[in-house]
């Protein structure tokens, strides 16, 4: 049985850790200072966060070997 492939798209902006948990980075994060964002959103908006189990169902589907 062939390999299995997993997204290269999914790769570059999930990762599944040991727990099963699916880290991200915030979206809207590039031009942080620009745009007129308020002091609360920038805020919100730093570091990574975990996906909801109803959308981390999805996510590691793009990786089969994912534990």
């Amino acid at each position: 049985m062939p390999k299995l492939k997993t997204s290269s798209a999914a790769k570059k902006r999930f990762q599944v850790k040991k727990s099963g948990a699916v880290k991200f980075r915030h979206a809207g994060v590039r031009h942080l200072a620009t745009f007129g964002k308020t002091h609360k959103q920038k805020v919100g908006l730093r570091g990574t966060s975990h996906l909801d189990a109803s959308d981390a169902k999805k996510i590691k589907e793009c990786f089969p070997y994912a534990r």
